[in-house]
């Protein structure tokens, strides 16, 4: 019997089954302590069979309560909590919520500083886009992509740890600048680490991009086309695989990004294979970033010199009273920095999306009002169209697909 002839026979078997069995539909419960949501996701289903009729999702179970935190603590305080955010690329947080300070002071970030993170930014992007493509990958089976994946993500780790002490809970971005300059030899361990990165890229390439599971696995399921990806809110990677070249990087530079030289790459389909696919070219282009900015990077201070917004330097507060005068002030309420009265809004380009701070300022040592813009919410609130009429096993990787990072999410 060739091979039209079986499926023939077993489409006529499928419906003469269909006729005859009752089919009752039924509640299902997805999480939270589902292995794929994370603890904190639940998604519940009304099924016909295996087939998802309608669906409904609740987020609500991590509290983090960054806004209100934010805005009981000083300026600089509320840096330790954009790390909580999105906690695989803490560093893009960091940076966010430290420009829109910048800009209700009305200050300008040193050129090296810029430089450095930018770079630090685009490390932490890869590694954002390793943890989604490789943990998406081993839920649909693929487990031996997930640890190539893992294993180019310990060496990115090992450069921002390097950088600033840190691996994931980075704290490394100040107001005015960062933390620290970059380390003597922080170009060659780039040199040294990030060539083995793009290898592992290629090897991500070679294992799934043509793999007849994992396409069958990923392909045309949870489609979401260019006119309702604009219409749910969708940025980042959900959003250029639909088809819409929006990039924050791009449409409104910010930092050095307008010296680079990068390729948005966008989809056609928006579906989860199209995703996984924008997802590895954007490493390719964020690798070419990083590049480009150890090769420009000039020489200089790393934060403004002004001592009612920077830090000053460990040594003096160790060793003078004037220093020491200065971080109690910085450091301790009513004292800190105190911007401006006024109300402004920063975004920049996340590992999953558009990040915005909308901050307000009454002229106080801290935030009178912030207000964090996730990329993840507007993407799981769009779960119950994307799994509408799929079978409830394609929930995973469309769940997957999306990088859900909870602390962004229920912030």
């Amino acid at each position: 019997m060739n091979t039209n002839t079986e499926e023939k026979t077993f489409t006529r078997v499928a419906e003469v089954i269909e006729e005859d069995v009752p089919v009752e539909e039924m509640f299902l419960n997805l999480g939270p302590s589902h292995p794929s949501m994370h603890g904190i996701v639940r998604i519940m289903v009304r099924l016909s069979g295996e087939r998802i009729v309608w669906s409904d999702v609740e987020i609500g179970y991590l509290h983090r309560a960054f806004e209100k935190s934010v805005e009981n603590c000083t300026w600089n305080t509320a840096i330790v909590y954009t790390d909580r955010l999105n906690y695989v690329s803490p560093i893009i947080n960091n940076v966010g919520y430290c420009m829109a300070v910048e800009k209700l002071l009305g200050i300008t970030v040193p050129e090296r500083g810029e430089y450095a993170r930018t770079a630090l930014s685009e490390i932490s992007r890869i590694a954002d886009h390793l943890t989604a493509v490789g943990a998406a990958a081993m839920e649909v089976g693929a487990f031996t992509a997930f640890l190539y994946t893992m294993k180019a993500r310990e060496w990115l780790y090992e450069l921002i740890e390097a950088a600033c002490g840190a691996r994931v809970t980075t704290n490394f971005a100040r107001i005015g600048g960062i933390c620290a300059d970059l380390p003597y030899d922080f170009m060659d361990m780039c040199a040294l680490r990030l060539p083995e990165v793009e290898k592992v890229v290629v090897e991500l390439d070679k294992l799934l991009t043509r793999n007849r599971i994992f396409i069958d696995r990923m392909q045309g399921v949870g489609s979401v086309d260019a006119e309702h990806a604009v219409a749910f809110g969708f940025t980042g990677p959900l959003l250029r695989a639909s088809g819409v070249p929006y990039d924050v990087r791009r449409v409104t530079p910010y930092s050095v990004y307008d010296r680079m030289e990068f390729t948005v790459p966008v989809g056609t389909t928006g579906d989860c294979f199209d995703r996984y696919l924008v997802r590895l070219e954007e490493m390719r282009q964020s690798l070419l970033i990083v590049d480009q900015c150890l090769k420009q990077i000039p020489a200089g201070p790393v934060c403004v010199d002004d001592p009612r917004i920077s830090l000053p330097k460990k040594q003096d507060v160790y060793t003078n009273i004037e220093g020491l005068m200065n971080q109690f002030k910085l450091v301790m309420h009513n004292h800190g920095i105190q911007p401006p009265p006024g109300e402004v809004y920063v975004s920049v380009e996340g590992g999953n999306g558009e990040l915005g701070f909308y901050i307000v300022s009454d002229g106080k040592d801290r935030p009178y009002k912030c207000r964090c813009r996730p990329p993840c919410f507007p993407l799981v609130q769009a779960i119950p169209y994307m799994i509408q009429d799929h079978m409830v096993a394609d929930v995973v990787p469309v769940f997957g697909s999306l990088n859900m990072i909870g602390g962004e999410l229920d912030r």
